[in-house]
């Protein structure tokens, strides 16, 4: 792994592709244990999702449907606007049926908070817990826990493994962080 360059900003290296899929695999696992009886619903959140959750379904050996759902917080910038909007709905319907939210990273938890009304309010699931692949302790300040996590890291600015700055650097397949600053993402 070397230090890339996107737009204007360096990231130097942070987890590697392999770090990343041994962390997938086990939470993968760690999830199947708990629904291996039971047909879960796994929603990924869109964009960034998108690696982890083809990922975790690869390891994923239990029965399972998928759906999708599009909601946003970021305007191009490295930091949370903080309004949650809606940009694509649902894919599927979801009323009393396990779920399961998959999402690429948690920092303040506003986006999973938002979702969590939600479904409570228009979707009446039969359990709603959240998988994510990062989580960013430091600044998760929220009521409710992030019931599966791949992997802790620190309160800075990454990208890669489906994580964009700008839009760029999604396909990246190792984690890099931003090499200047904590600047939340």
């Amino acid at each position: 792994m070397k230090t890339v360059k996107i737009h204007d900003k360096e990231f130097v290296p942070y987890l590697s592709s392999e770090e990343i899929q041994e962390a997938v695999k086990a939470l993968a696992l760690t999830v199947y244990e708990d629904y291996k009886d039971e047909t879960p619903v796994f929603i990924g959140v869109l964009n960034g999702v998108f690696m982890f959750f083809s990922d975790f379904l690869k390891y994923y050996p239990g029965k399972c449907e998928v759906a999708f759902l599009q909601v946003s917080s970021y305007h191009g910038g490295l930091q949370s606007t903080g309004v949650v909007y809606t940009k694509m709905d649902l894919t599927k319907d979801v009323e009393g049926r396990h779920i399961i939210l998959m999402e690429d990273i948690v920092d303040t938890g506003n986006t999973i908070e938002s979702l969590f009304e939600y479904f409570k309010n228009t979707q009446r699931p039969k359990s709603l817990k959240v998988a994510s692949a990062f989580l960013k302790p430091e600044v998760f300040k929220k009521d409710f826990t992030i019931d599966y996590v791949a992997k802790e890291i620190p309160n800075k600015f990454v990208l890669g493994y489906g994580l964009d700055y700008d839009e760029l650097g999604r396909n990246l397949p190792d984690l890099y962080q931003l090499s200047e600053g904590r600047i939340n993402h």
